[in-house]
């Protein structure tokens, strides 16, 4: 495996990614409440690029007694991912599917070392 340099760890915003592409294979790095994660740039439904989908907070639906809906909010702490091609949503932490957890993206090894991120490859 190649150890992959991608940024400086205070470059990145909290919520924020760098994309490197190493040997033709694309990685995202997300940095999460400064902890960093990384993925292959490949969704699981249908390869699209995930890692270049938006970013926003776990979304949930409030419900009445009787069933129906009431309202829909943002979660604060858990930080979702959309896929651009097909709406595939997934959580940044795990790298699972929010609506079929069977599904995940393929979680790289990340590491932060005298301040630079590096990702494994």
């Amino acid at each position: 495996m190649d150890e992959i340099y991608v940024a400086q760890a205070d470059e990145f915003e909290n919520h924020g990614r760098k994309l490197v592409v190493h040997d033709g294979k694309e990685v995202g790095v997300f940095c999460i409440d400064k902890e960093f994660v990384a993925y292959r740039n490949e969704c699981a439904h249908q390869g699209g690029p995930v890692c270049q989908g938006r970013l926003f907070p776990r979304v949930e639906q409030e419900l009445a007694a009787d069933k129906t809906e009431t309202a829909m909010r943002y979660v604060p702490g858990t930080m979702h991912v959309v896929c651009p091609w097909h709406g595939y949503e997934y959580d940044l932490r795990t790298g699972r599917n929010a609506a079929l957890p069977r599904l995940g993206l393929k979680k790289l090894d990340v590491f932060v070392k005298e301040g630079a991120v590096y990702v494994r490859i």
